[in-house]
């Protein structure tokens, strides 16, 4: 099985979702990304790119990247959804 082959694997609509999404959604993600040295930030392709996608471009083992992102999703995900709805000023 080559390297990355997981990213043929992966079942997870976390992987469909698109990059920038991710990332706006749950900004507890953002360090996720950095750390696996995923180049996203700030990236204009994020708004095109899936996380399967950028994870395949940038030769990150996916479901070791969806299990951090789901680390980071649980751990302070949920304070990043609850403030959602609350407007910035």
């Amino acid at each position: 099985m080559p390297p990355f082959a997981d990213t043929l694997l992966a079942d997870a609509p976390l992987a469909d979702m698109l990059v920038d999404e991710v990332m706006r959604r749950w900004p507890a993600t953002i360090p996720v990304f950095i750390r696996h040295r995923l180049r996203c930030v700030g990236c204009p392709i994020a708004l095109f790119h899936t996380v399967a996608e950028a994870c395949t471009e940038h030769d990150v083992r996916l479901l070791v990247f969806l299990a951090d992102i789901e680390t980071a999703i649980g751990d302070k995900g949920a304070a990043s959804a609850a403030g959602e709805g609350r407007s910035r000023r």
